[in-house]
């Protein structure tokens, strides 16, 4: 299926399985991403940097769950 679907060669889908198979907890599935452009300062950008390459992160990542959590934040405040 996943060389018909994908276009990947019949051995390299089996890495894949090999791969899916050696992970032992559910991996989320996200939305799908958009680009979104924003201007910060350049010492929130390198802070930025810094915080998700220290934590395996992405730049995405790091500020996708910043944002998430302040929305939270404001919902519950009302």
């Amino acid at each position: 299926m996943l060389t018909e679907e994908f276009g990947l060669s019949q051995r390299q889908a089996y890495r894949y399985l090999q791969e899916a198979q050696a992970i032992k907890r559910p991996v989320p599935v996200s939305a799908p991403s958009v680009a979104v452009t924003v201007k910060v300062p350049e010492d929130i950008a390198t802070k930025l940097r810094v915080h998700a390459h220290a934590t395996g992160s992405t730049i995405g990542d790091v500020v996708s769950r910043a944002v998430s959590a302040l929305l939270a934040r404001e919902r519950r405040r009302g």
